[in-house]
């Protein structure tokens, strides 16, 4: 029992930590899937909002734009804003 305690307390903070290590990613570009497994607040509706939003409306100009989308509030803005991209980082030489 002890075991399986430890097991599952182990997994939950692998699982819990995953978010802590999302890259950066494109919210211009990236499908609902990306943004899914990137943002952390964002689940796969979420996602497919964004990407329906992006058609309908344009792209997003700055990290802050996202809260066009329904469902998405500042909160979720800062707790992604190191890794939300408007454009492609410059290729390095």
């Amino acid at each position: 029992m002890k075991r399986r305690v430890r097991w599952l307390l182990g997994a939950a903070l692998a699982f819990a930590s995953f978010g802590a290590f999302a890259g950066p990613v494109n919210i211009n570009t990236a499908d609902a899937t990306t943004l899914a497994a990137e943002l952390t607040g964002v689940g796969p509706a979420l996602a497919q909002a964004i990407v329906k939003d992006r058609a309908e409306h344009g792209k997003f100009d700055t990290p802050d734009a996202l809260t066009r989308v329904k469902g998405i509030g500042q909160k979720i803005v800062e707790q992604n804003r190191a890794n939300i991209l408007v454009t492609d980082p410059a290729p390095k030489h």
